[in-house]
């Protein structure tokens, strides 16, 4: 089995090395105001958040997985490319400013379309590449049908999370280090040849790849099922499945739907063999008569709704990156006399503590589990998921612990109007807040991805890697219209909003005991959704295994 976690890892470390300068490089070489910059940043940022959903379903309805990440990878280098050469070809972008006069030539429409298009083909490739990365490299551990593959899938998605994570670290220091001390030149230049030893070493290892067809589009077959079962809505469901003839795929293993959500399996009974079906036994009408497994995606894709919405919540929790930069800012963050921890590094305590977690996980704390149980261990998807909801709970409650600390000092020393002060406060006791998030994205979030994985058709594998962007998204939304809305709420009457521009006035340890309790809330919500849904098919396999020892020791 090949590695395919490289190819992502690259296209990471390329973009988000290219992220953080960016406004710099558009307001210094191409002379934009900082909203237009932002704003262009803003649509770059969007595209690239959007477009892997999108080739989730194109990848798994019609190209497949390995001819999606490969049009990604050359589309991804295209604009690398592309983006360098703003920087070597001085007709790319406009001349530099007159400081004479004080005066700079704004970019011409042709300098925009060749920047715009570089971004767009990054989009793209990104796109292509985030969407089937994780669903192909999964498809590699071809069985896993017990519980030995079960554990290996979890280690896969574990050390997929890390390799992700590690890129970002990597191109958050790295790569902006060699923009700023070296250039542009060489600090886009970098990134292009990543991402072109990633696209070589990708095609180059083709031929020992596992490459899974894609099947007929999901979007439309669910269209199918949903209109199918309306049309055949007066049919009568039998409470005994032999009593009626399902119509389903030649080789299928599903030749039944299941009990649950019965009235999607009007969608696949046959009337008429004669009329509802072919001589090739295929259906007439796709819109009248649909196969088992279509209606069995459509009920997946369903079921799971309730548990993904759990993650929600967490998102909007980690999303909360804007007010650690000013509370680290406002304290002391020495370590020596001579050097100080970046106020925007602290970040990297949270992708540290998530490495380090996953690596004692895997090699330390389950194995010797397992040692002293005698038998494997294992935390399914969904415990690991709930214990990731609890630590961001914890990190919220902490974050508003050690604020409430931090702004009672500030008052006290005669800071209360001085929000750029520094208090005697060592930022050093920011860091449990944010190991506290780095432990609740290792369970929560490679707990949905193994989740969804398992849970879902390979069909839809994909789409299930997809699902946790899609919940980021959503999460990004909900924790614009939470701040908006306590912000217009405790700042009516002329009072001081809670989340005040000046820290030291505002409340945001309020603020945080807020995310705090509705991270509580979600947790119960999470209990009454997991218990709802039932077992995992992981947990359903080791139970029929664990039944099949014991009446083989009998």
């Amino acid at each position: 089995m090949f590695d395919v976690r490289p190819n992502e890892a690259f296209e990471k470390v390329a973009s988000y090395g290219l992220a953080p300068n960016m406004i710099l490089y558009l307001m210094n070489e191409y002379h934009m105001d900082m909203a237009t910059g932002s704003n262009l940043l803003f649509f770059w940022s969007a595209a690239t958040n959007f477009l892997p959903v999108l080739g989730a379903v194109i990848a798994d309805s019609s190209v497949g997985r390995f001819r999606m990440i490969g049009f990604g990878s050359i589309v991804s280098l295209l604009g690398m490319i592309l983006l360098w050469l703003t920087t070597v070809v001085p007709q790319a972008r406009p001349p530099p400013c007159d400081h004479s006069n004080n005066s700079c030539s704004p970019p011409t429409t042709f300098q925009i379309i060749l920047l715009c298009s570089s971004f767009g083909l990054m989009s793209v490739g990104a796109g292509g590449i985030r969407s089937s990365s994780l669903a192909f490299g999964a498809d590699q551990l071809k069985k896993h049908d017990n519980l030995k593959n079960a554990s290996a899938l979890e280690r896969y998605f574990s050390w997929y999370y890390v390799s992700a994570s590690f890129s970002v670290l990597i191109a958050m220091t790295c790569i902006v280090y060699i923009q700023e001390k070296v250039g542009w030149e060489v600090g886009f230049g970098v990134p292009a040849l990543l991402m072109f030893s990633s696209a070589v070493s990708f095609f180059l290892a083709s031929p020992f790849y596992i490459k899974l067809k894609a099947k007929s589009s999901l979007l439309t077959g669910f269209a199918q099922v949903i209109v199918a079962s309306y049309r055949n809505r007066h049919l009568t469901l039998s409470s005994e499945g032999t009593e009626l003839w399902y119509h389903y795929r030649r080789g299928s293993i599903l030749v039944a739907p299941s009990e649950k959500l019965r009235f999607l399996n009007k969608a696949c009974i046959i009337r008429d063999p004669q009329q509802d079906t072919t001589s090739e036994g295929r259906s007439s009408d796709p819109w009248s008569l649909c196969t088992v497994d279509q209606v069995e995606e459509l009920k997946a894709l369903i079921k799971i709704i309730p548990l993904w919405s759990t993650g929600i919540m967490i998102s909007v929790t980690i999303s909360q990156s804007s007010f650690p930069v000013l509370q680290a800012m406002s304290m002391d963050r020495h370590i020596t006399s001579g050097f100080e921890i970046p106020a925007g590094s602290f970040g990297m305590f949270l992708v540290i503590s998530l490495t380090l977690w996953i690596a004692l996980y895997d090699r330390l704390i389950l194995p010797l589990a397992s040692k002293i149980m005698g038998n494997p261990v294992y935390l399914s998807s969904k415990h690991r998921m709930g214990i990731g909801l609890f630590f961001s709970f914890a990190a919220m409650a902490v974050t508003a612990i050690v604020e409430s600390i931090r702004r009672a000092i500030a008052v006290s020393e005669g800071f209360a109007d001085k929000s750029q002060a520094m208090v005697n406060m060592s930022a050093l006791w920011l860091i449990p807040q944010y190991c506290l998030s780095g432990l609740a994205e290792a369970f929560n979030a490679i707990g949905q991805n193994e989740f969804y994985y398992s849970e879902f058709p390979r069909s839809m594998s994909s789409i299930a890697s997809n699902l946790n962007s899609v919940g980021m998204s959503i999460a990004n939304v909900v924790a614009s219209f939470i701040m908006s809305t306590i912000n217009d709420v405790t700042g009516r009457g002329g009072k001081e909003s809670w989340i005040s521009s000046n820290i030291n006035k505002g409340h945001f340890d309020y603020y945080f005991w807020l995310l705090a309790g509705l991270s509580l809330v979600n947790i119960m919500y999470f209990c009454v959704c997991s218990r709802a849904y039932g077992p995992c098919v992981v947990e359903r396999r080791r139970d029929w295994d664990e039944g099949d020892d014991e009446i083989a020791a009998e």
